[in-house]
């Protein structure tokens, strides 16, 4: 239990952060006169209380798990009954404990799912409050839109640098239009301190605005009109 905990708590924490660094960096930009923002902004903000409840819930799992070590000298030692019926006693409350736990962070999915719906709604509503965003060629638009579908991971070999990027569904998505995307912060790389495991790759706010803003150009320029059969070609089919 304790070795399955630990890495969720820390995971917990590292979102609650950068949930919290977000929130900053909004509340101190010119979003915040956009009209409806607030909203937004209470919406992360309630989303950060959740993070906190979901951490706080996982570490109380911590606390009640039962912990087979040896008590003070001259203590009646346990056995395996004892044991037994300690564990099944904790079972019941690490449960609901648990269940909590999931259902703070499903809150937490659903608050920044709401918050970054809003931003994108807020900014559309009044154009005027719009940032200065890159226009994507098609080439570049898909790679991002591969990456908001699926996720990404990236690489970095130790030996010459070099840099390669796979879609969640395997592909390759080629290096130069990625590495725009990270340039204009449309996509974001988890820091990490090695990277031989892969680096996630998300598609930040700025990214999702991009996607919602340029997809009817993109929809009808990768869809060309079907050419009109040719008379020889009908005329054929009629025989």
């Amino acid at each position: 239990m304790l070795k399955q905990l630990v890495p969720a708590i820390a995971h917990v924490h590292e979102l609650t952060g950068r949930t919290l660094q977000q929130l900053t960096l909004l509340d101190g930009s010119q979003y915040t006169v956009v009209p409806g923002s607030r909203v937004s902004l209470k919406c992360l903000s309630t989303t950060v209380e959740a993070a906190c409840m979901s951490a706080l819930s996982l570490a109380g799992a911590v606390a009640d798990s039962p912990l087979d070590a040896a008590g003070f000298s001259g203590d009646p030692a346990l056995d395996a009954a004892a044991r037994q019926v300690q564990h099944a006693s904790a079972r019941a409350r690490l449960t609901d404990i648990l269940a909590d736990a999931a259902h703070h962070l499903d809150a937490c999915a659903t608050g920044c799912q709401y918050a970054a719906t809003g931003i994108i709604r807020d900014l559309t509503l009044h154009p005027q409050h719009m940032p200065s965003l890159p226009k994507l060629t098609r080439g570049q638009y898909t790679a991002l839109e591969e990456i908001a579908q699926g996720g990404a991971r990236f690489w970095r070999s130790l030996r010459g640098g070099r840099e390669s990027v796979r879609a969640g569904d395997g592909s390759t998505i080629p290096s130069k239009p990625f590495r725009l995307l990270a340039k204009n912060r449309l996509v974001r790389v988890q820091e990490r301190n090695s990277s031989l495991g892969g680096q996630d790759v998300t598609v930040t706010a700025a990214g999702l605005l991009v996607l919602d803003t340029q997809r009817s150009s993109r929809t009808s320029s990768s869809a060309p009109a079907r050419p009109a059969p040719s008379a020889a070609s009908t005329a054929g089919r009629r025989r």
